[in-house]
């Protein structure tokens, strides 16, 4: 309810400014053929109201409505029904008729399509035979100099501001196609890469390392126990944990390097441009600055991870060998006691330490 009502508060102010513009220099027009008709002085009263005062009445009757949708949309109905008066008590004078017709219905087609555009007709068809009950029906096809001139600003104003107000909705509905874009692609409770979305990345950069001959690490790093912390903690200091460890990604991470959520509790990364050794040192400082991690409700909890490393290398068939070279690497880390980065080559950082 909430959200709809805010949609008809913003479609009512779209109509609002195109709706001054058009009924303020559409009255001119209107003024300039009506002025050779005698007409009756409220006639000249109703058209200050209609050019001057409705725009500022129907904004408020529309934003102080329950619907506000709704409201604006019977408002362009009353706008087409004394565009169809005024056509008809200007006895169809071709020019200005044709204006205020065609700038209309344009109205109505922008603001609503062809059912709007329909509705619209009907309504200014009833003004056409309100118009004829009270002045008769009449025909005039001369126009004056006069008239030309009136009718140029409402022939140039009028769609330059429908086309600035649809320029606009243009550039709203972009960002929000980028917004969606960007909110299907990642993991709603770390803002990190999705699944989804890190595997395509992973086979771009796949084949960019096969056609370049480029350096460049996976990493697969998995949060030790995590299980047992949901059980002994609750899920909500479980969700903590992950966007701690989403947050040190990013805090220790190059602005290319490509992180995501793998899934539950496992963590990806795909480091281009990057050695194993080089990756394996990014990793060990992860690794080290997550250790330190205390929550501040439950200060006994300890927390680290096991992590899986494997360098690019042209022997991998597919993306896929790739990462299950990453895959068999953190299933040695586990294996050897987790807390630990195991690369593809089948070693853990100890033992490379213990070596060197």
């Amino acid at each position: 309810m909430e959200n709809q009502r805010g949609k008809g508060l913003s479609f009512a102010r779209r109509i609002y400014r195109p709706r001054i513009i058009g009924l303020g220099i559409g009255a001119i027009s209107v003024f300039a053929t009506l002025y050779p008709l005698d007409l009756p002085n409220w006639t000249w009263a109703l058209l200050v109201f209609n050019g001057l005062v409705w725009p500022h009445l129907a904004y408020q009757l529309s934003t102080r409505s329950a619907f506000p949708y709704q409201a604006e949309r019977r408002n362009l109905l009353y706008d087409s029904l004394m565009g169809g008066f005024w056509t008809a008590t200007m006895q169809f004078n071709p020019l200005p008729a044709v204006t205020i017709l065609s700038m209309m219905a344009m109205n109505n087609v922008a603001a609503g399509g062809l059912r709007l555009f329909i509705r619209g007709s009907l309504s200014q068809f009833a003004g056409v035979l309100l118009s004829w009950a009270l002045f008769g029906a009449s025909f005039n096809t001369q126009i004056t100099a006069l008239q030309i001139y009136a009718c140029l600003p409402m022939l140039t104003l009028y769609p330059l501001a429908v086309g600035i107000v649809c320029y606009r909705l243009a550039i709203k509905l972009s960002e929000h196609k980028r917004a969606l874009s960007a909110l299907s692609r990642t993991d709603s409770l770390t803002g990190l890469l999705n699944h989804g979305s890190w595997k395509d990345l992973l086979h771009i950069k796949f084949h960019k390392c096969q056609q370049r001959q480029m350096e460049a690490s996976i990493a697969l790093i998995d949060i030790d126990h995590f299980k047992a912390i949901n059980d002994t903690y609750g899920h909500i200091i479980g969700d903590t944990v992950l966007r701690h460890l989403s947050s040190e990604l990013r805090r220790n991470l190059r602005h290319d390097d490509l992180a995501g959520r793998y899934g539950g509790d496992e963590f990806c990364v795909i480091l281009p441009r990057m050695s194993q050794s080089q990756a394996l040192d990014v990793m060990e400082r992860l690794r080290q600055i997550f250790s330190q991690y205390r929550h501040p409700q439950v200060p006994e909890l300890k927390v680290s991870l096991s992590i899986g490393l494997a360098a690019f290398s042209p022997d991998f068939q597919d993306p896929s060998s790739w990462l299950n070279a990453a895959d068999k690497a953190l299933y040695l880390a586990k294996n050897g006691g987790r807390n630990q980065t195991a690369n593809n080559a089948g070693k853990s950082h100890f033992e490379q330490t213990q070596m060197a």
